[in-house]
């Protein structure tokens, strides 16, 4: 793992529990002192908020009395030594530091430093502030000076950095409980956590940039991580161009199965997206009085009226892969179909009410993908949307132990977990996506490279980075107004030769 910032597919993510250990081993095993690696973290922070803010003239920082609080005051004499004014507000007993933090403390006050206590009348004002409040080892909600320092400084309206992660996050589930730091730019060190990726972590972190420190490969082989990070580089999962002699048949049929009555357009977009994925065939398995008009709208849709599930058996025989769910409901008609679907030992892609009526059923199998929203996991774990949100990397490790085949926890850094490997999470998307009919349109994705070839794990992780990459494309030119269409236009770019 070599030293810096550079974004690199599969990075490693580790609890706040793993990188004490990385930590350990980096200071016992591989010598690296512990105020060095802290210099260095001082070093990386103020490179990165120089490059951010280059004009930044006046600095506020804020430490706690942790490592995390050390890094910010090396990173204040970094700062006081180039010529800035900074300020260094430490909430709490500056004297309870020990260890490496008092030697930063020790060495900040040398240069001419002083630290200010918090009172009612601190005035949070500064060209940037940097939060080097709490580390990764912060669990629980922010009370009293704390989350006073915490507010003034999101309600100053000025960027923020953070140091490792934003104070008030919890490292290793991105779940907040009150106050946290909303910062514009996060350095992270050594290690990534999951919490920075998944939950409300998009959110509080802004930009993400990585230094590893410098710590050795030899560190890094001593600490298995608890998960990987997809960062999207490579969306394209195909390794080569099509044969010039290919033909429909060697790309795989699609059956999308839903569009009850009032929801055809669901089963549409599962189609669409399908076909613009590289599928060979797709058909519709509908209700009789959406056919012709679905027909009309997509003429390369094969749109089938079936209203029982005699009439879908016959469909399932020409099938390469099913998706079912878009669209479908949960009346009988729908409980039907799905009895159908589940009889049959394709490999399935399951979103929406199929989920919701998978709910009820004592049911696991391998070779399916399920694409549950937060909603339909509570209801699948039958458990509260607060406790999959909490912990979602713990959620979608439970729902995969539960239903078995993969599992996609959708949401701000959707989860993908397999049987025996470790679960992905996916940094592409973007709130212009939080709209209707986009999950349609990634079961579509998935459904396409299962039809193509891609074991269940692989289209899945694929399918959830090319649905990401498809939102960041459509919105360039703004997140709101996006639609779930502009994703399915952005797909045959993404998946060029």
């Amino acid at each position: 793992m070599n030293s810096g910032s550079r974004p690199r597919e599969n990075d490693p993510l580790y609890r706040a529990e793993q990188m004490r250990s990385l930590d350990r081993h980096a200071i016992e095993e591989a010598g690296i002192p512990g105020y060095t690696l802290m210099t260095r973290a001082a070093t990386a922070a103020w490179t990165a908020l120089q490059a951010r803010w280059p004009d930044a003239r006046q600095l506020l920082v804020l430490c706690g009395a942790g490592n995390n609080g050390g890094d910010g005051l090396v990173l204040a004499r970094l700062a006081h030594k180039a010529g800035c004014q900074v300020r260094v507000l430490q909430p709490g007993e500056p004297d309870r530091s020990t260890g490496d933090a008092a030697t930063a403390h020790a060495d900040w006050l040398a240069a001419g430093g002083k630290i200010e206590p918090l009172t009612a009348d601190t005035r949070v004002t500064a060209d940037v502030i940097v939060d080097a409040l709490l580390g990764t080892g912060f669990a629980g909600a922010l009370a009293g000076q704390w989350r006073e320092v915490v507010d003034a400084a999101n309600a100053a309206r000025v960027p923020i950095i953070a140091l490792d992660i934003p104070s008030g996050l919890l490292a290793d589930s991105g779940h907040v409980e009150g106050s946290v730091i909303h910062a514009d730019l996060t350095v992270t060190f050594i290690g990534r956590k999951p919490g920075l990726y998944t939950g409300e972590g998009p959110a509080c972190c802004g930009e993400i940039v990585f230094d590893d420190l410098g710590v050795p490969d030899e560190v890094y082989r001593q600490v298995a991580p608890c998960a990987m990070l997809d960062d999207g580089l490579r969306p394209n999962p195909f390794d080569a161009p099509r044969r010039r002699t290919a033909h429909k048949g060697n790309f795989g049929h699609v059956l999308v199965v839903g569009g009850d009555h009032g929801m055809n357009g669901a089963a549409r977009l599962a189609g669409e997206a399908a076909l613009r994925s590289g599928a060979g065939r797709v058909s519709l398995a509908t209700r009789s009085a959406h056919a012709a008009s679905l027909a009309a709208a997509c003429p390369e849709l094969m749109c089938h009226g079936v209203e029982t599930a005699a009439e879908l058996k016959g469909l399932l025989a020409r099938t390469t892969v099913v998706v079912a769910g878009p669209g479908l409901g949960r009346s009988a008609w729908a409980q039907g179909l799905l009895s159908a679907v589940l009889e049959s030992p394709l490999p399935l892609v399951l979103d929406a009410d199929a989920l919701n009526l998978l709910a009820g059923e004592p049911l696991a199998r391998g070779n399916w993908i399920l694409t549950p929203h937060p909603g339909e996991a509570s209801r699948l774990l039958d458990c509260t949307i607060a406790a999959i949100q909490q912990d979602r990397l713990a959620a979608v490790q439970a729902l995969q132990a539960r239903w078995g085949g993969t599992v996609v926890l959708k949401g701000a850094g959707t989860l993908v977990c397999a049987e025996a490997a470790l679960p992905v999470i996916c940094s592409t998307g973007n709130p212009g996506m939080a709209t209707a009919g986009t999950g349609d349109v990634l079961s579509g994705i998935a459904g396409a490279l299962v039809a193509q070839g891609l074991p269940l794990a692989d289209a899945a992780r694929a399918a959830v980075t090319l649905h990401g990459a498809a939102g960041d494309r459509a919105s360039r030119q703004g997140e709101r107004g996006r639609l779930a269409r502009d994703l399915i236009a952005e797909l045959p770019g993404l998946l060029r030769d």
